[in-house]
């Protein structure tokens, strides 16, 4: 009886296990299907619900360090230490696993170490989704699991990170979450702010739907609350979806709600965003903006703005209304998609006073810019021999001061390669013969100058002015004695005209000048004669070889020319003005491309370019060779001889150079216009020489010089840092201040991107980034005796890393003609992990406001964020 007590002859068998390889330390289990028992059914009886299978349904592969332990009375299987287990798609890795036959589950969770810490934290795989709780059980035939304090993350560019106490998988794409975290943050264990979400749903890559969630600080909750949320989570480049509106408040139009709208992703080549602002005091305004790419072909970008202004209220006398609008279209065209076919556009069209009227920005880059230039361009090459080149280009100039609109629509340019007519095309040219050469370049153009209240009205085109022009040049050079470039060139033009003038003899009886436009095809030519001569010479003084300087070289590049070209004086006719005078007029007065000479030009040119450069000591001792340097970039010295006028034939001497210091961190532009005749009690010039009326050679007339200099922390080392601001059409500097469009979201979060460094931060560091820029400008004008400064003003700017996470900058300025500090901004930001803010201000002038901002680096949560600003007030 005690021996049958204790025998297991009467227990259920255990199914057999696959026997492990015993080089890979692994047990492979497979259940056979005879081991599973057989319901023998009714043939009569058909049941239509599939039963699932009653074993698990696969391989299952698992690894231990320590032990694996098989219990066949609980038919468990119990790893420890680096424990793995691989079924399927699943992937499963804890300090401790326990496989259940019995309930086809598997159980994974912590082990202690030897301080009582917990270690080797369970890692659950399915496919490209990974949880890591503290436990998990997991049923094999339902795929159901019971997760408890897991954390996933999302990775969609940047990473998502979700928290949750208990979670239960319901299957493979479907998950429930109780009392969970959602943050950015790098910051695992304690993230610098999470939304608690009470309860949600929890698509993998997709979605999670919540109920109520509010936002955690630092663990402290605060009233950002919402009663349900939707987090997209889709692993795509991009997808359509809505665009929360921010509120805010102007000082002049109420409260509003700004940059609310939809973004339509159509496809993987282009996207559309529709953004809108409204103001409670009615004023509104819409953008259309678009991004297309076609990878090796084009792409580009196009934005839309029309904003509708209120100011004051209605009956109120500062009442006024008044419509904006702006549009910016870039194309770029890939070399390689079409050597001989190209289009691009450069545009950036719209109402004169868009930048200063506009709502929702503070762009200080095309604030302080006094011209918009826009264009459209296509270039078609044919190639072969003559290779033909067309350019078709339609320009539009806007001066915002004046609101003056120059149109080009269009401008036509054809133009021939340059042909050798006596020499091979495959040998070389030598000679004056082989050397001849001609080429065609035509131009046409309809210009039309308006002002911005008029475009788009039938008046833009009553002054609208059409004009072609074809140049045929023919020019040969040729080396003279041996060491003198000469050069000679005959040039043929012909204009063509599609309305003329005439001018009749002054009626007395009238009061009038009479003046008639005359419509119809009508053309002249013209021609001219140029050579010139010209040569290099080099003069070097040796110093001592051990000192600093050791020689310095002067480039000497002498050059005269001759320039002719006859009096066009059958193009011209005859009139009696209002006081009986005889006046000269040509028919084509007004064309697009000038009008013939009338009397003949017979000039010689004298122009001097010089270089000098110096050998100096390198201080690497290690260096053998003397290091180049230029002392001067160049020097220019130009003037003229009138030979065909009887006084005052000499032309002004111009002087112009440039030159690079301190290790070329400064750069210096001058230049000076010298006059050599004297001037009149009435300041006008008379043919006497300046010396001869008592005073020196030359009568200096103008004169500027500009110097910009720029050096940070790392000009005295090897590193550099670059510093743009181009992304809201400001200078590539800082020195009229960091623009910023408020418009586009993007821009936020995207300043000061971390280095991607695993070094961790210093507290404390001697090295404190910085940069400084100096931007400074003088004229001088003396043409009739003002001796005055016109222009006298300097530009600075700076930026300083107070510590790792703080920046401060000023921009600023002041102008010595007009005794005033010209414009100034104040800037600073924080960056926290997941944190950014920033402040800019404007102290004073017209464009006196501020900017506060604070919110999420991530791109994904961007909306939250806190925003205020004040408007510059319009009124001054």
């Amino acid at each position: 009886m005690f021996f049958n007590s204790v025998i297991f002859a009467q227990e259920t068998p255990v199914k057999p296990l696959r026997p492990a390889e015993a080089e890979k330390d692994t047990l492979n289990i497979s259940l056979p299907a005879s081991s599973v028992p057989q319901v023998i059914q009714d043939s009569t009886a058909t049941d239509s619900i599939k039963q699932p299978p009653g074993y698990i349904a696969g391989d299952i592969t698992y690894t231990a360090k320590d032990y694996m332990q098989m219990s066949r009375g609980e038919n468990k299987i119990f790893l420890y230490n680096e424990a793995e287990v691989y079924y399927q798609d699943y992937e499963l890795k804890a300090g401790v696993i326990v496989i259940d036959y019995n309930a086809n589950e598997v159980y994974a969770g912590r082990i202690k170490d030897s301080l009582g810490n917990y270690t080797q934290t369970p890692y659950f795989k399915q496919g490209n989704n990974v949880v890591e709780p503290d436990s998990i059980r997991f049923n094999f035939d339902t795929k159901r699991a019971l997760i408890f304090n897991s954390r996933s993350e999302q990775s969609l560019g940047e990473a998502m990170n979700l928290y949750a106490n208990t979670v239960k998988k319901e299957n493979d794409s479907v998950y429930f979450l109780k009392d969970g975290k959602l943050t950015t943050s790098e910051n695992s264990e304690d993230p610098d702010y999470y939304i608690r979400v009470r309860n949600g749903k929890f698509v993998p890559n997709k979605k999670i739907i919540a109920g109520f969630s509010n936002m955690y600080i630092a663990d402290v909750p605060t009233p950002i609350a919402v009663p349900f949320a939707y987090f997209p989570l889709n692993r795509e480049t991009s997808a359509s979806g809505i665009i929360l509106p921010t509120p805010g408040q102007t000082n002049l139009r109420g409260y509003a709600l700004q940059n609310g709208g939809y973004y339509f992703s159509i496809n993987d080549y282009v996207d559309l965003a529709l953004l809108g602002d409204y103001y409670t005091n009615g004023s509104y305004g819409v953008r259309v903006e678009s991004s297309y790419a076609k990878r090796y072909k084009f792409r580009g970008a196009l934005r839309f703005r029309y904003e509708n202004l209120i100011n004051s209220q209605r009956g109120f006398p500062d009442y006024n209304r008044s419509t904006i609008y702006n549009l910016q279209w870039n194309h770029n065209q890939d070399a390689k998609a079409n050597p001989n076919s190209r289009l691009a556009a450069s545009v950036n069209f719209g109402s004169s006073q868009y930048f200063q009227q506009s709502i929702n920005q503070i762009n200080t880059g095309n604030f302080l810019n006094n011209t918009l230039q826009s264009s459209v361009s296509y270039n078609k090459t044919f190639p072969g021999y003559p290779m033909v080149n067309l350019n078709l280009t339609s320009s539009v100039t806007q001066n915002t001061q004046t609101q003056s609109v120059n149109l080009t629509l269009p401008t036509l340019q054809a133009s021939m390669e340059r042909i050798f007519p006596f020499a091979n095309r495959s040998g070389t040219k030598k000679g004056i013969i082989q050397n001849i050469n001609f080429q065609y370049t035509g131009r046409g153009e309809n210009r039309i100058a308006t002002v911005d209240s008029l475009l788009f009205t039938d008046q833009m085109f009553d002054d609208a002015k059409v004009g072609f022009r074809h140049t045929i040049p023919v020019s040969t050079n040729f080396k003279l004695f041996k060491h003198f470039s000469t050069s000679m060139s005959f040039n043929y033009n012909e204009t063509w005209q599609l309305k003329t003038i005439d001018i009749g003899d002054y009626n007395q009886e009238l009061q009038l000048q009479p003046r008639d436009t005359i419509s119809g095809f009508d053309r002249f030519a013209t021609y001219n004669f140029n050579a010139s001569v010209g040569t290099t010479l080099y003069g070097t003084f040796n110093f001592n070889p051990e000192g600093k300087i050791q020689a310095i070289r002067h480039t000497i590049r002498p050059n005269i020319g001759y320039g002719y070209a006859p009096a066009f004086d059958q193009y011209y006719d005859e009139y009696i003005d209002q006081n009986g005078d005889v006046r000269q007029f040509t028919r084509f007065e007004g064309g697009l491309f000038g009008t013939p000479g009338l009397n003949n030009s017979n000039n010689l040119n004298f122009a001097v370019s010089n270089v000098v450069e110096a050998k100096v000591r390198d201080r690497d001792t290690t260096k053998l060779e003397p290091k180049k340097i230029k002392l001067l970039n160049n020097l220019n010295f130009s003037t003229s001889y009138n030979l065909a006028i009887d006084s005052l034939n000499w032309s002004p001497l111009r002087m112009s150079g440039n030159t690079q210091l301190l290790n070329n961190k400064m750069s210096v532009n001058f230049g000076a216009t010298f006059d050599p005749y004297a001037l009149d009690n009435a300041g006008n010039r008379i043919d006497v020489f300046n010396l001869e009326n008592g005073g020196s050679i030359f009568r200096i007339t103008q004169a500027n010089v500009n110097v910009s200099y720029s050096i940070d922390n790392s000009t005295f080392s090897s590193e550099r840092e670059l510093d743009d601001n181009t992304d809201s059409g400001g200078r590539p500097d800082d020195l009229f201040g960091s623009g910023r469009d408020f418009s586009d979201k993007r821009t936020f979060g995207r300043e000061r991107e971390d280095s991607g460094s695993d070094e961790p931060m210093k507290l404390y560091s001697a090295k404190v980034p910085w940069n400084f820029r100096m931007a400074y400008a003088v004229t001088y004008s003396n043409n009739r005796r003002q001796n005055e400064i016109t222009n006298n003003s300097l530009m600075v700017s700076g930026n300083v890393d107070l510590t790792p996470k703080w920046r401060v900058g000023i921009s600023s300025g002041y102008d010595f003609k007009q005794k005033g500090v010209t414009y100034t901004q104040f800037r600073f930001d924080r960056m926290m992990d997941s944190w950014q803010m920033n402040f800019q201000w404007v102290p004073f002038s017209s464009r006196a406001s501020w900017f506060f901002t604070i919110g999420l680096r991530s791109s994904l949560l961007s909306d939250l964020k806190w925003e205020q600003r004040r408007e510059p007030d319009r009124r001054l």
